[in-house]
C-alpha cells in the first residue's frame, strides 16, 4: 500500500485529507472496497473470512459512511495502483481448492472430497466452533471433563473464551483455566477424540505433529478479556489451587495500568477509537503515570476541556471504574491484534 501511496500526487491533499488517509487503518480501506463492490461481491467475498474478520469489516463498512468522498476515491486509486503491480494470480493450492469446492459443492460434499484429496486437511469439525455464540458452546461444552473444556476454549478466540467463562459453572471456571495455563501440547490423538465427542468428522493423520496452544499467556489473553467479577472470582479461586500459577497468569496480562509503557502513537490510537466518556471513567482510579501518558498526548486546549469535564463526573463505584477500564483494554487489544498500535514490549505482543 505504500508504494501506492507514493505513486499518487499526495502534494495535492488538503491538511484535512492527509489527517483522513493518515488514520485510516487497513481494515477501513477494505471497508470501502467491499462496499464499491455492491452487496453481490462482497457477499461472496465474506464468505471466506472467519468471524472476527467478519466482525471487523462489518463494524468498519458501517463506519465508512464518515469518509469523505476524496478519501474513497482515494482508496480506490491505491487499489488499482497496487493491482497493476501484480506479476501472478496465485492460483491453485489446498486452500484455493477448497473453496471452490465448497462454492460449488457445498461444505458437506467439500469435506468429504477434500479428506479424500488430501487426508487431514480438510476442515476441522471444531471450527464450527467459532461461528457459534458463547452460550450455545458452554450448552455444548458444560458437563465435559474440564480438560476437555480447557482445549475448546484454547481453540476459540480469547474474547469468545472469557464470554463462554461466563456461562460456564462457577465451581468450573478456576479449574479450567489453570489447565488451560498448564496445556502445552495435544496429540493427533487426543484431537481426534475430542473432534468424537463434538460429534464432528476427522480424518487422522499419523504423521501429524502435536497441536501447540494453550499456556500461561493463552489463560492471560482470556482473563484480560473476562468481565470484572469473573476475572475476579477466577483468580481468588485459583490462588487457593495453585498460587504460583495464578502469579504467572496475573503477570502475563495487559492491565490498564499497563498503557503507561504504549508509545504516544499507540495512545493516540486508543484516543481517537475511545469515548472521551470511557475514558475519563477509566481514568478516575488510574495512576498519574497513566493520566499523564493520555494527556500530554492532548492539545492544551483539549487537556483543559477534558480534565474540567473529568472533574464534573459524579462519585462513581470501583466496579464500574474498572469495567471502564477493561473496555478500553478491549479495544487496545482489537487494535494491537489489526496491526494498528503495539501495546508494551515484547510480553505483550
Amino acid at each position: 500500500m505504500a508504494d501506492s501511496i507514493d505513486s499518487l500526487n499526495t502534494a495535492t491533499w488538503s491538511p484535512e485529507l492527509r489527517a483522513e488517509m493518515t488514520a485510516m487503518t487497513s481494515t477501513q480501506r477494505a471497508a470501502v472496497l467491499m462496499i464499491l463492490l455492491g452487496e453481490d461481491a462482497a457477499s461472496d467475498i465474506i464468505k471466506y473470512l472467519n468471524p472476527k474478520e467478519v466482525q471487523a469489516l462489518g463494524a468498519a463498512m458501517v463506519e465508512a459512511a464518515d469518509l469523505s468522498q476524496n478519501a474513497v476515491n482515494i482508496v480506490l486509486d491505491q487499489f488499482v495502483e497496487g493491482l497493476k503491480k501484480q506479476t501472478s494470480l496465485s492460483l491453485g493450492g489446498p486452500e484455493y481448492v477448497e473453496k471452490v469446492l465448497r462454492r460449488a459443492l457445498g461444505d458437506d460434499k467439500a469435506n468429504s472430497v477434500m479428506n479424500r484429496i488430501n487426508p487431514g486437511q480438510g476442515t476441522k469439525g471444531l471450527e464450527i466452533l467459532s461461528w457459534m455464540d458463547a452460550r450455545s458452546i458452554a450448552e455444548m461444552i458444560h458437563q465435559e471433563h474440564p480438560q476437555v473444556i480447557a482445549i475448546i476454549l484454547s481453540l476459540l478466540e480469547s474474547e469468545v473464551a472469557a464470554e463462554v467463562m461466563v456461562y460456564l459453572p462457577l465451581e468450573l471456571r478456576a479449574e479450567v483455566i489453570q489447565r488451560v495455563a498448564s496445556l502445552d501440547s495435544v496429540q493427533p490423538s487426543a484431537m481426534a477424540e475430542l473432534e468424537a465427542i463434538m460429534k464432528m468428522q476427522f480424518s487422522k493423520n499419523s504423521s501429524a505433529k502435536s497441536s501447540s496452544f494453550g499456556g500461561v499467556k493463552a489463560a492471560a489473553e482470556i482473563m484480560n478479556m473476562s468481565k470484572t467479577d469473573v476475572e475476579s472470582s477466577v483468580m481468588t479461586e485459583l490462588e487457593t489451587i495453585d498460587p504460583e500459577l495464578m502469579q504467572k497468569i496475573q503477570d502475563s496480562m495487559f492491565t490498564f495500568e499497563n498503557l503507561v509503557s504504549v508509545d504516544n502513537k499507540g495512545i493516540q490510537t486508543i484516543m481517537r477509537n475511545v469515548e472521551p466518556d470511557l475514558l475519563m471513567k477509566a481514568l478516575k482510579a488510574a495512576s498519574e503515570e497513566v493520566n499523564a501518558r493520555f494527556l500530554d498526548n492532548m492539545s492544551e486546549r483539549a487537556r483543559g476541556m477534558f480534565k474540567d469535564e473529568m472533574e464534573t463526573l459524579p462519585p462513581m463505584r470501583m466496579s464500574d471504574v474498572e469495567e471502564a477500564q477493561k473496555l478500553i483494554m478491549r479495544k487496545a487489544r482489537k487494535l494491537a491484534d489489526a496491526g494498528d498500535l503495539m501495546l508494551g514490549g515484547a510480553d505483550f505482543v
